[in-house]
């Protein structure tokens, strides 16, 4: 029954790194939706929520299974580039142009994507701080220069 125990606690403090990933990439989704963003406060949740997952499982599985052999092995890069990897489809698809006007949008929406993956994978990796410190950056950058933008100080490049 101490093994039990020992699980949910463990489970407990892993979901706490995930609450923090959701909270945080909430943040900046409901900076998005605001903004009328295709791609809003859903969105964001899942990314920033699903790449602390795939952090926290990564680490899971070579904990379960380091007593099969010696060769098991926890590559962070790779875990680092198959996130990655699957945030860019999304991120991909959030661009488009019009060869018409010569216009590209949705820049600023895949850049925000990729971004809160970031915050998630930094989330899974239990720097609840580091990824504290980064969304406020990403959310000033994001209200400053489209209040900038607002007012005509510089062109909108994006959406």
């Amino acid at each position: 029954m101490v093994e039990a125990n020992d699980t949910l606690a463990h489970d407990l403090t892993l979901f706490g790194r995930m609450l923090v990933a959701f909270v945080l990439s909430g943040a900046i989704g409901l900076e998005r939706e605001l903004t009328r963003k295709a791609a809003g406060l859903r969105t964001h949740i899942l990314v920033g929520t699903s790449s602390a997952l795939f952090v926290i499982l990564a680490e899971l599985l070579v904990e379960n299974f380091k007593d099969l052999s010696t060769n098991i092995r926890l590559d962070p890069l790779a875990v680092l580039s198959a996130v990655v990897s699957g945030i860019s489809f999304l991120g991909a698809g959030a661009i488009f142009s019009s060869w018409r006007s010569g216009k590209t949008k949705g820049l600023t929406t895949a850049a925000s994507i990729l971004g809160t993956a970031g915050v998630g994978i930094t989330c899974g990796l239990d720097h609840f701080l580091l990824a504290t410190l980064v969304t406020g950056l990403f959310l000033a950058t994001l209200r400053m220069v489209g209040w900038i933008e607002a007012r005509g100080l510089r062109e909108p490049d994006d959406e």
